[in-house]
Parts: C-alpha cells; sequence; structure tokens
C-alpha cells in the first residue's frame, strides 16, 4: 500500500530509510492544557468522553465543546480502566510541550499529534525475557479511517504490498503481492511480486542517503490519494529495469487470493489458499475458498498467512472451525480472553470465550446480521506458511487448533508474537486501540509473545509466484507433508517452540497498522 500507517513510530525509528517521517510521531511545540489527574484520582472515563477541543479536525462538530485538556483526561481515565497493564503506566506530565501542540498536526494515522503522543506515551513500559517491549502494539487511528479499513479493507495506495529486505544502504524494496484491480495490477505490463524498486521519482532507493532523496523516497512511498510517482522496477527473473508510472487511488484490498489445488502423491489433493487480512470482507471469500476446496476433495490444507497480520477475531474462529469441523470444535473454546485484574466480571464473561465460530456473520456496522452454517474441511492435520509478519489472530488460529488437537506444521520463519488484543473505543473522532486482554486456547496457553518457531524453516521465496508449487515456502510444506521431514532431510521441530531469543525478522512488510492486531467488535 506504500503509506506511513503501515508502521509505527517505534519501527520508523528503525529505519534510516522513513528517517524524514519521524518529526510526524513526536508532538509538537507551545500551548498549554488543563492538568490530567494522578491515576489514583481519575474520574471515569465517562464523565470527559465525547467533549472535545473545537480545534481538533476530526472530531464532530456538534463535540467541539470542551478542550485538549479534557480529551487527555478521557485518554487517561480510559487507559485506567481498560488498558491490560494499567498499573504499570508510566508517570506523564501532560502539560508537557511533546503533549500539547497544536490539534491540527496529524500523524500519519490522521490523529491529532498531541493526542496520540500523550497516548504512546502511557505505555507500559515492561519488555519480554528477549529484551523486546511487551506493548509493541498500542495505537491510535481517526475513526473514519478505521471504519473504512477495518469493514471494506479500503485505505490509500498503489495496490503493490512492500517488503523491505534490508533498509540501510544498500536497501532493497521488493513487491510481496499485488491486490488485483488496482493501479499496480492494471499497469502495462502489470507491477508483480517479486519486482525489486530501484528508483523513485529518479532518486535511487538503494543507495541515495542524502536529506533531500530521502524526502522524495518518502513522499513517493507513502503519497496520498491522486498522486502520481515514477517507478523504476527490475521485474523477478529481469535483467532488464523498466518504468511506470503509478497513480495512487483508494484501494479495497482483497484478502483471500490465490485458491487452488495441488496434486499430491497417490492421487491425493492438496488444497492452498492465500490469506492476507482478517478483515469482514474476508468472509464470503473465505466462504467460496473452503467451498471449493471440499468440492475438490482436498486431503491436506497448505494456509498461507505469511503477510497476514491479523484483524477481526470472529473471522479467525470461523477460518478454523472451516478447517478443523464440528468432530474437533464443537463446544470447544477458540479464545478465552483475559482482561486487567479490574475487568474480573471481563474476564468471567461468557462473552469473553470466542468459540469456534460455525456460522456466518455477514457484518453490518458493528453487528453480525445472518446466521448462515459454515462450510468445512474436517483435517487433522493444516499446514501454515509463516513469517515475522505473521501476527494476532493469525497466531489465535494456530494457537486455537493446537489447542484443541490439531496438528498444525509452521513452515517459514517465527511469528511476530501477540496473544494481545483490544476494542476500539472511540473518543472526538478518534479510535484508540489500548491493548485490553491476552488470549489462551482451550488448554489455557497463551504465552507466545516472543513468537511460535516454525517447524521448518524456509525464506520467502520472492522469485516465484504465490501459490507456484515451487516457490520455496510452498515447495518446503509439500515436501514435509510427503516425507515428513523438513528440506534437506532434517527432522521436524517440536509443534509448540518459543525462541529463547527470538531472531530479527528477515524483512519488514510496508503496511496499515491496523493489520497487526486481533480486534473484537467495536464498542461505541
Amino acid at each position: 500500500m506504500f503509506r506511513t500507517v503501515g508502521l509505527d513510530c517505534a519501527r520508523l525509528a528503525n529505519l534510516l530509510l522513513l528517517a524524514g517521517l519521524l518529526a510526524s510521531c513526536g508532538g509538537g511545540g507551545g500551548g498549554g492544557s488543563s492538568t490530567v489527574a494522578s491515576s489514583n484520582l481519575l474520574g471515569p472515563s465517562a464523565q470527559y468522553a465525547q467533549q472535545c477541543d473545537p480545534s481538533n479536525p476530526v472530531a464532530p462538530a456538534a463535540n467541539k465543546t470542551s478542550s485538549l485538556g479534557t480529551e487527555k483526561q478521557w485518554i487517561r481515565s480510559y487507559v485506567n480502566e481498560a488498558y491490560l497493564w494499567y498499573n504499570q503506566v508510566p508517570t506523564v506530565d501532560a502539560l508537557a510541550a511533546s503533549y500539547s501542540g497544536p490539534m491540527s498536526s496529524l500523524n500519519a494515522y490522521n490523529v491529532p499529534t498531541p493526542l496520540d503522543s500523550y497516548f504512546r506515551a502511557l505505555k507500559t513500559p515492561q519488555i519480554t525475557a528477549t529484551g523486546t517491549l511487551v506493548d509493541k502494539f498500542s495505537f491510535a487511528y481517526a475513526t473514519a479511517d478505521w471504519n473504512a479499513l477495518s469493514q471494506s479493507g479500503q485505505s490509500a495506495g498503489y495496490g503493490a504490498n512492500v517488503a523491505l529486505l534490508a533498509t540501510t544502504v544498500p536497501r532493497k524494496a521488493v513487491v510481496a503481492y499485488t491486490d488485483p484491480n488496482t493501479p499496480a495490477a492494471l499497469a502495462q505490463p502489470p507491477v508483480t511480486r517479486g519486482a525489486q524498486i530501484l528508483a523513485l521519482d529518479g532518486v535511487d532507493l538503494v543507495n541515495d542517503n542524502t536529506q533531500a532523496g530521502v524526502a522524495i523516497l518518502n513522499k513517493a512511498l507513502f503519497p496520498n490519494v491522486n498522486e502520481a510517482h515514477l517507478f523504476t522496477l527490475l521485474d523477478a527473473g529481469s535483467s532488464t529495469t523498466r518504468t511506470v508510472t503509478l497513480t495512487t487511488q483508494i484501494i479495497t484490498s482483497t484478502p483471500v487470493q490465490n485458491v487452488k489445488t495441488i496434486p499430491g502423491a497417490n492421487s491425493s489433493t492438496v488444497g492452498y489458499m492465500l490469506f492476507n487480512a482478517h478483515l469482514a470482507s474476508a468472509e464470503p471469500l473465505l466462504v467460496n475458498g473452503i467451498n471449493q476446496l471440499k468440492t475438490a476433495g482436498v486431503s491436506d490444507l497448505v494456509l498461507d498467512l505469511r503477510y497476514n497480520g491479523g484483524g477481526y477475531l470472529y473471522v479467525a474462529s470461523q477460518l478454523a472451525y472451516m478447517i478443523a469441523g464440528p468432530s474437533s470444535t464443537t463446544n470447544k473454546i477458540f479464545e478465552k480472553l483475559q482482561y486487567n485484574d479490574k475487568r474480573t466480571a471481563d474476564t468471567n464473561s461468557p462473552s469473553s470465550s470466542t468459540p469456534f465460530r460455525n456460522v456466518t456473520c455477514n457484518l453490518n456496522g458493528n453487528a453480525c446480521t445472518s446466521s448462515n452454517p459454515l462450510p468445512y474441511l474436517g483435517l487433522n492435520t493444516v499446514y501454515v506458511l509463516t513469517q515475522g509478519g505473521t501476527c494476532s489472530a493469525s497466531e489465535s488460529i494456530i494457537n486455537a487448533l493446537r489447542g484443541v488437537g490439531l496438528t498444525v506444521r509452521l513452515i517459514g520463519n517465527t511469528t511476530c508474537g501477540k496473544p494481545y488484543g483490544f476494542t476500539a473505543k472511540d473518543n472526538c473522532g478518534v479510535s484508540y486501540f489500548p491493548i485490553e486482554f491476552k488470549g489462551t486456547n482451550q488448554v489455557g496457553f497463551g504465552d507466545y509473545s516472543d513468537g511460535f518457531s516454525a517447524n521448518c524453516s524456509a525464506n520467502d521465496d520472492f522469485s516465484k509466484p504465490l501459490g507456484d508449487p515451487s516457490e520455496g515456502q510452498l515447495a518446503a510444506a509439500l515436501t514435509l507433508r510427503s516425507t515428513g521431514l523438513c528440506p534437506g532431510g532434517t527432522a521436524i521441530k517440536p509443534q509448540v517452540a518459543l525462541e529463547a531469543a527470538k531472531p530479527s525478522p528477515s524483512y519488514i512488510l510496508l503496511r496499515n497498522a491496523l493489520l497487526e492486531n486481533r480486534w473484537l467488535l467495536p464498542q461505541r
């Protein structure tokens, strides 16, 4: 999608390529606001809700009756109520310049910078056993944009989804996949998987380290709508570069792609499905895909989740049911949510247990509107292709299926490690996503904050199309299925293996932060 919303500020700080964007992650200067009370003096968030600063450009006009200080008071109170680690919130001076700048300054998520900066400052400093922050995920997002993306998959971009294989000079950026019917897909010839981006608007992406050059690269990688930019590409398998001009538009992603069958040994049939996001729009595509594979009589499934960062938990539970079927999932828990100790009623509520959903939802606004039976394959084993971008709701599928006794073989690299999630909470035109809960499976397991490691290691093979049986990760899965061993004849690693020291990801996906999370249906 080539948008700044693909990375949060902590990740931006690690990318030299994106250095020109770092200013958007901090706060502005000047200005003042009313003091926000300390945690032991906080009133209920409802007391401050929807009382907005007149200069907040994303707030409803009818609610612009108060001040920035009141909006920050609501944030602090809501965090104190909902945040999983509410008792680890740092002491933050709400009057500091970083949290009191002009509301007209919007960050990459279209959130007024003072609000976003203050919200981020309240995150826990706790780290995991491998030294990474426990909370790498809480964020805020403009409510209108959240609604557009979460329900329809719409965001601005070119339709090509990019992986940064090297973020410092010499940089390397390649197209991981392209959504159909988008500017990238409709170019002549189309921009396809494996194309390396060598230059943008005449600036060398690989080697240019000047401030002016980086600014131009950022402008092209993270554009606004209806902007045209010149790409110099080296297509996979080609020795000749080419240029193409792409103009951004509102992109509707296609979260389920390339459903197909692959001949297996002894006249068996293997199903393959690329699933890239747990959006509401994925549901009918998943149903159609499973029906297609069921009709084809597949005996095994390779589920490609390497680019799937998460989304709606109910969609994950639907897909898990459609893989396993009723014999393994009836009266079983897909995921049990554990909230903070102030919210024991929520933890103990029947609604905190997500079942393996066996009916459709057809989400409209905040509610499901249908309950037709879902098809299912009834498998005992599933092969899942993973990378560092496999996150949150995708990891829930892995954990939940293992929790009810399915054999889930992971082929690729360690997943991102996010057993946490949240519900969108809207205030003054901004949806806030502080981590609220930890998810566990039927047997109570949910300790994978450093990720699930792969049973067979395999690198993402950008030289081959996704779904091609010779593509590195898919080929490794087919080898494991047919021989019981990883490529090269090596034995598989144990089914549940957490990394003692999590390796660095092999690449970074430039994608929307909303697509790296686990969502419940929104609260209003």
